[in-house]
């Protein structure tokens, strides 16, 4: 590769030496340090001149600092007359900050692609970015790769009998990337989420609207509690009432020959307004049979006009097998969700005692019903809701650092949800990075203790894993394997200590993208899964 020139960051200097040997070339010469302050300075010490420039530059343990070399580095390119200047960031940094998390809340990433294109890139190489929409910060073409590929070669190759597992979602905003795993390896996906279970005090709003609708004195324990429930039967209810009513002439062909042939339609009477109101019957009271209804007991066989909208629909739902059908696969289905109790990031059994008490247990909503359910919420979180996004309801994509908030607290209970069937199967939790540990410990948890799966393996692209979180995975029982790439810098350290890590090589991924860039080749090639 002619005229072209490869410089090494402080924060991935391995990885980038590995793409270099890829291509047959040393990293250029250039030289990084800092002063007694702290700040950066970068001396190319090379010609750089017309010359097609990639940096490679990935997060760190010192972020910021990661971040400044960089753009000094671009800089004194772009300053050193080079050609063009291309950004290779495994791991993009910021990358979780790309919206708005409050109302006076900062969109980070957009910022760092603004310096980016102050300093001077025409370029940008990345994997796996947080969110895809990202690419719209840059003002320069960006190729975002993707680890799948890899993941997925690396499972057919590596797990027993694979095309049994699961993939599976430890939130609700991992979800596409999850699907698209399991696309690629032709398997069933599932999704853990966790909800918040709020104290006593707190009331939602289909609590008040249950005391408005008839909680009272009166009522017991058990119809208060049928009324925050929508059974199946009452679904059905609403399909049958939702029923095309052009299958009624057909059921009246059908009864026509079992009424006498002599019956006629009596002629039609017309009363004025006085009249009918002397002559029309009385209402019936309450508890007293209809006529209609009375009717209907002692002539199964009446006029199909005089029999009413509801008992036709039910009639027709009777022999209408599709429907049938429907509620048979929807109550099939209910059997794969499954709920556990979450304390302090853990599964606990069904009896373990509560460290709080529960909004959908016997609260001051079945305790207090003589006073108005509106004076009891003033304070509630209903009208007090807690701060999330711009105002409004909880992010589906939960940063690690927001999912570890419940599990850090020991006074609050969570309930955990697994939608799929994962029962005797190995399970893939999918996400694209790894920095704390507690969800993916909670997701686990769920899947085995819960759900009765017999493996799992823990994958993302980014192995982050701040703190002590890389210790409390290998520490978890449910955990068997922790697979990740070389996108983040893992010290040797850590990753001989740790002996579930798998750590995937991005070398040849990033030089093939390099080498492609610099002959002007089509990159949708690194796209597509081998099935070597």
């Amino acid at each position: 590769m002619r005229n072209t020139l490869i410089f090494a960051g402080s924060s991935c200097p391995a990885l980038t030496a590995q793409i270099c040997s890829n291509l047959g070339m040393a990293p250029a010469a250039v030289e990084l340090s800092q002063f007694a302050n702290g700040e950066t300075s970068v001396k190319i010490m090379t010609s750089i001149r017309e010359k097609d420039v990639f940096v490679v530059q990935s997060g760190s343990s010192k972020i910021n600092d990661s971040i400044m070399e960089l753009l000094i580095l671009i800089s004194a390119c772009k300053g050193g007359s080079a050609n063009k200047i291309t950004a290779v960031l495994p791991y993009f940094p910021y990358s979780r900050q790309s919206k708005k998390k409050s109302h006076r809340g900062a969109i980070t990433a957009r910022m760092l692609a603004n310096l980016l294109d102050v300093a001077g890139i025409k370029h940008v190489i990345t994997i796996d970015l947080h969110a895809s929409q990202m690419q719209g910060f840059f003002r320069c073409p960006v190729d975002n790769l993707h680890a799948e590929p890899l993941i997925a070669r690396w499972i057919r190759h590596n797990v027993q009998n694979w095309q049994e597992a699961v993939c599976v979602s430890k939130n609700a905003g991992g979800t596409k990337r999850v699907t698209s795993l399991a696309d690629a390896l032709k398997l069933n996906f599932g999704i853990v989420t966790t909800d918040k279970k709020r104290g006593g005090g707190n009331m939602t709003a289909s609590m008040i609207m249950s005391r408005l609708d008839g909680f009272g004195p009166e009522t017991d324990l058990d119809a208060d509690v049928s009324k925050l429930h929508i059974g199946s039967s009452r679904l059905i209810s609403r399909r049958e009432l939702k029923l095309d009513l052009k299958s009624l002439p057909d059921e009246r062909e059908e009864e026509q020959p079992e009424q006498a042939p002599q019956a006629t339609t009596p002629p039609r009477q017309t009363h004025t307004r006085q009249d009918s109101s002397q002559t029309s019957p009385r209402k019936p009271q309450q508890g007293m049979p209809s006529p209609r209804r009375s009717a209907h007991h002692s002539h199964p066989t009446s006029h199909p006009s005089t029999r009413s909208p509801l008992h036709h629909a039910q009639s027709s739902t009777s022999r209408s097998s599709p429907i049938q059908e429907e509620i048979e696969f929807t109550d099939e289905r209910a059997r794969d969700i499954i709920q556990g109790r979450l304390v302090h990031g853990h599964i606990v059994p069904d009896d373990y005692p509560s460290p709080t008490q529960s909004a959908l247990s016997t609260s001051q909503i079945l305790d207090r019903p003589d006073e108005d359910p509106m004076e009891m919420s003033r304070n509630s979180s209903f009208f007090k809701p807690e701060g999330h996004a711009l105002g409004g309801s909880a992010d589906a994509a939960a940063t690690s650092d927001e999912e570890e908030e419940g599990f850090n607290d020991p006074s609050l209970e969570q309930m955990i949800t697994l939608v799929g069937d994962v029962r005797n199967r190995t399970v893939f939790i999918v996400d694209d990075m790894i920095d704390k540990a507690g969800s993916w410990i909670a997701a686990a948890e769920c899947v085995v203790k819960r759900g009765g799966a017999k493996k799992v393996y823990c994958i993302a692209t980014h192995g982050l894993f701040g703190g002590d979180a890389l210790e409390e995975l290998q520490d978890c029982d449910c955990i068997d394997t922790i697979l990740v790439t070389n996108s983040f810098p893992i010290s040797p350290e850590k990753a001989r200590a740790t002996k579930k890590l798998v750590i995937l090589d991005l070398s040849n991924l990033l030089a093939e993208a390099i080498r492609r860039n610099h002959y002007g080749e089509s990159i949708s090639a690194l796209f597509t899964h081998t099935y070597d």
